[in-house]
């Protein structure tokens, strides 16, 4: 099973999208199907209730999607906390960090800092939502 932490702007972009159909939309519903693990951390946590609220997202959308996380999220406790290159927003490491502490397949993000320091983690993909989806709907069904 693929083990993805979703970085905060496509998080975002599933809330903020009118479509059901959107990527990022797709991203969330086929978490809830059960397709993948959705790595959480306590500083992804507060890092999307900070943003979800703080762009004037539903509260009860907001409250409603983290608590599905908390439930049924897959948690990451963070044992080490050494990564091989920075990435420029210090908020971005809690993501590399998540990663690599949860065992990671991907990072799906739109963050060009982050995919770009992506090469010198061969751990995980960092990859685009549509990335991410490819390899989602390439997974025969069960």
């Amino acid at each position: 099973m693929l083990r993805a932490v979703i970085d905060t702007n496509v998080m975002l972009a599933s809330r903020r999208s009118g479509s059901p159909h959107s990527p990022n939309a797709e991203v969330v519903s086929r978490w809830t199907a059960g397709e993948f693990a959705w790595l959480v951390t306590e500083d992804i946590l507060a890092e999307y209730a900070e943003k979800l609220l703080g762009l004037g997202i539903l509260s009860s959308d907001a409250e409603a999607l983290l608590a599905r996380l908390v439930l049924w999220g897959d948690p990451v406790e963070i044992r080490f906390f050494h990564v091989r290159h920075y990435p420029s927003d210090p908020d971005d490491t809690a993501f590399l960090l998540a990663a690599l502490n949860g065992n990671a397949t991907h990072l799906v993000t739109y963050d060009d800092d982050l995919v770009n320091v992506g090469v010198f983690y061969l751990e995980f993909a960092t990859c685009r939502p549509l990335d991410f989806l490819a390899e989602l709907r390439a997974v025969p069904e069960v």
